[in-house]
């Protein structure tokens, strides 16, 4: 992987809140542009993955799996800090997998967005590698306020829960603070001897997109492109740069261009498509799924046959089930050898 830069942040369609970026035209764009892998980060959701990876393997490109999700911050009930999410290995989906799942299922409140717990962050953090947030990540927002002492704690966290696998993330779209909050992230980079990685936080294709980008957010936010009151959280630069357009971007910081590629080399998800995996459902022990959803369908049938057929009341009763006793046969038979009985227990 000989290329000058990688994008490592970057929002699709399926990031409902801000994304415009659809799969294919990015593939093309990625490979037109010479570069050699590109990142899945959509908030919140994996939603995109299998057709992100079909469409960069078409491509002869290299998906890297991830997410943009929210660490809560301690003490407060809703919002909280930016953080990347990037799987290494197989380990490290499924960890980002039960991280996502947990955020909507247990760190949602009514109304805002789902958060991961720091707790749970430590528990799931392995196979993954953390980029900083930015700006809006937990370290970035200490450096901005000046609060040394819950720098320090950051540092500290983020250093013993990933080691050798965070970076600080840095970006240059002309957002606010970026300036002061780059300055900033370098001089601690040298302070602390932690890695510096260049995103440009990708949320549409073309330049020319953001005014159909900022169309996107307004409809989700509830407001009008004419109203001067409306939030400005995005910029005209958030497009795809190529490398060469990035290498001038970050020509004072080579090493946060370098960095990309390195952690392109790290990240590597195979998926197997194209046949069915079953959860397996808990059977007495001794019997199979097959024997177990046997008996219970023929139990089943029996009690049914029953009502249907009292045996008291019912004349030539053996030969009028007879009939429904020879199609659960068949049926059995049918869903056994194409194994689903785990299936047909479950639903």
């Amino acid at each position: 992987m000989s290329a000058q830069f990688v994008h490592l942040s970057l929002h699709t369609e399926y990031s409902l809140v801000d994304g415009l970026i659809r799969i294919k035209p990015l593939m093309e764009a990625v490979a037109d542009q010479g570069m050699p892998a590109v990142a899945l980060t959509d908030q919140n959701n994996l939603f995109a993955m299998v057709k992100f990876y079909r469409a960069a393997i078409a491509k002869g490109l290299k998906p890297i799996f991830g997410a943009e999700l929210t660490l809560a911050a301690e003490g407060e009930a809703t919002g909280g800090f930016r953080v990347l999410l990037l799987c290494l290995d197989h380990a490290g989906y499924l960890n980002l997998s039960k991280l996502i799942s947990r955020a909507y299922q247990e760190g949602q409140q009514q109304g805002d967005s789902p958060r991961i717990e720091r707790e749970w962050l430590v528990e799931h953090q392995a196979g993954l590698i953390a980029l900083s947030g930015g700006v809006d990540g937990e370290i970035g927002q200490c450096l901005l306020s000046g609060n040394e002492q819950a720098l320090a704690e950051a540092v500290r966290f983020w250093r013993e829960t990933f080691d050798q696998r965070f970076y600080l993330e840095l970006h240059r779209t002309g957002r606010e603070n970026e300036t002061r909050y780059i300055e900033a992230a370098v001089a601690l980079a040298e302070r602390e001897g932690l890695p510096v990685v260049a995103t440009n936080d990708v949320r549409f294709l073309r330049k020319r997109d953001f005014t159909a980008h900022e169309a996107r957010t307004c409809i989700h936010d509830g407001y009008v492109l004419a109203d001067s009151k409306r939030p400005r959280r995005y910029s005209e630069e958030q497009y795809l740069k190529s490398p060469e357009e990035m290498a001038e971007l970050f020509s004072d910081l080579p090493e946060a261009l370098e960095n990309t590629v390195a952690i392109a080399r790290r990240c590597t998800v195979m998926l197997e498509l194209g046949h069915n995996v079953l959860p397996d459902f808990p059977v007495p022990e001794g019997m199979s799924e097959a024997e177990y959803f046997a008996d219970e369908a023929r139990k089943g049938l029996t009690q049914r046959l029953e009502v249907l057929f009292p045996p008291d009341e019912t004349e030539d009763r053996e030969a009028r089930i007879q009939p429904y006793l020879e199609r659960l046969e068949t049926e059995l038979d049918v869903i056994i050898q194409m194994g689903f009985p785990g299936y047909f227990l479950i639903v």
